[in-house]
């Protein structure tokens, strides 16, 4: 009896001590699992979240662990969601940005500053910032910013290029010894800047001309001239004519300004590009003739119609024939033609004079621009920008091209009709 106790006592011993083994491997094999399922959540690897939830002891840490992927996976993809916010951003911003680490490396580069310092490489990360930079001013900004942590600023014109950036480098507070480099292209700005500075320049000069001259001949009348009739008469009709020449200036400012702000009306028909150019010939010939020119038509009879003012164009072109008369000297020649290209019709005035110098031949259509030579002679200096605009106001492009002694060539497109 007591032999038959103790063989069973150890049976039961032995399916308990069995049940526990088995009991301890399962949990081992599910704490396991969770302890792969951890490494590869912290890893970025999502698993699929099936874990032991039916045992009470390990409930708590499965819907801890769950929880604790969810949000981070939910964290990481708003990170990824605002990291390619910035990246838009960046590569749309007009600005050049640059981040470079603490060795000096360019760790992130923009589309701008690519453009900027015309970097043709697609992955131009990890190269030196002086390789990327390439101007010593840029160098010992970012250089000065890098010895004294503190943020720089300077704005530096490159020769080379005919081009003005700011640079503004400032520490990165996230890593040390790293810095944040922004660009600003202010070419533009420096361009109208200048365009400003000149125009009023060029405004006063046209204004203190006839203003000195009609204060000095008061001056002589009130003086005693009134008493000589026929100096009289002499002094008033030079007194009339500086005041048409600033009666004339100001209309043709104010006809400017109406074209630039699109308050004239275009009465657009189609018309014939070869009876622009007899209008415009007919006009002109008689003070071409008086300057010792000759000039000529060359146009096809085939050419398509265009949609123009016809009296704006002729004035147009009109103005381009008295250009060329001023600065052609006595036995050359003028042409001017039509031709046919693609969807437009090119217009061309072409003389045989005194050429533009290539440095201002950019600048001719800006107002009262005029060069050295021309302030002797007559005209407000509103011509050319007058055709400009009202080239554009048809859709079309004005151009010059020219050489010093070798003449001149203005051409502007028309779209056909």
């Amino acid at each position: 009896m007591l032999e038959t106790l103790i063989n069973l006592l150890l049976v039961l011993l032995l399916i308990g001590l069995g049940a526990v083994l088995w009991r301890y491997r399962d949990l081992q094999q599910r704490l396991a699992k969770l302890s792969h399922i951890v490494r590869q959540t912290a890893e970025g690897d999502w698993p699929v979240l099936n874990l032991p939830e039916n045992e009470r002891r390990l409930e708590d840490l499965s819907n801890a662990v769950r929880n604790l992927a969810l949000a981070q996976q939910s964290q990481l993809s708003a990170l990824e969601d605002q990291r390619a916010r910035l990246a838009d951003v960046l590569d749309q911003m007009t600005d050049g940005v640059l981040i470079v680490n603490p060795e000096g490396r360019v760790a992130l580069i923009n589309p701008a500053a690519q453009r900027m310092f015309n970097i043709k490489n697609k992955d131009p990360e990890g190269r030196s910032v002086t390789e990327i930079l390439r101007h010593h001013v840029l160098v010992q900004t970012w250089q000065r910013c890098y010895d004294t942590g503190e943020a720089q600023s300077e704005a530096v014109e490159m020769s080379a290029r005919r081009q003005f950036l700011q640079i503004s480098v400032i520490p990165d507070r996230l890593v040390p010894g790293g810095s944040l480099i922004f660009l600003q292209d202010l070419t533009r700005v420096r361009r109208l800047e200048t365009v400003r500075r000149d125009f009023i320049s060029n405004l006063s000069h046209e204004l203190r001309t006839p203003l000195a001259s009609l204060k000095a001949l008061t001056e002589t009348l009130s003086e005693g001239a009134l008493e000589d009739p026929p100096a009289a008469r002499r002094f008033l009709s030079r007194m009339e004519t500086e005041v048409d020449a600033l009666t004339q200036m100001t209309n043709e400012l104010l006809e400017l300004t109406k074209i630039e702000s699109g308050q004239v009306p275009l009465g657009l028909k189609p018309l014939a590009p070869h009876l622009l150019l007899v209008s415009a010939f007919e006009r002109m010939n008689l003070q071409v003739e008086r300057a010792g020119l000759s000039m000529r038509i060359e146009s096809p009879d085939s050419l398509p119609q265009i949609m123009a003012d016809f009296s704006r164009l002729e004035q147009v072109l009109v103005n381009l024939i008295h250009n060329a008369v001023k600065f052609t000297p006595p036995g050359g020649q003028i042409i001017a033609s039509a031709a046919h290209e693609e969807n437009f019709v090119r217009f061309s005035v072409r003389d045989t004079g005194a050429g533009i110098p290539e440095e201002i031949l950019p600048r001719i259509f800006e107002r009262f621009y005029k060069a050295d030579r021309a302030r002797s002679g007559g005209g407000t200096g509103l011509g050319l920008s007058i055709a400009r605009h009202m080239v554009e106001a048809h859709g079309g492009r004005i151009w010059a091209e020219s050489e010093e002694n070798q003449g001149s060539n203005f051409s502007f497109i028309i779209p056909c009709a």
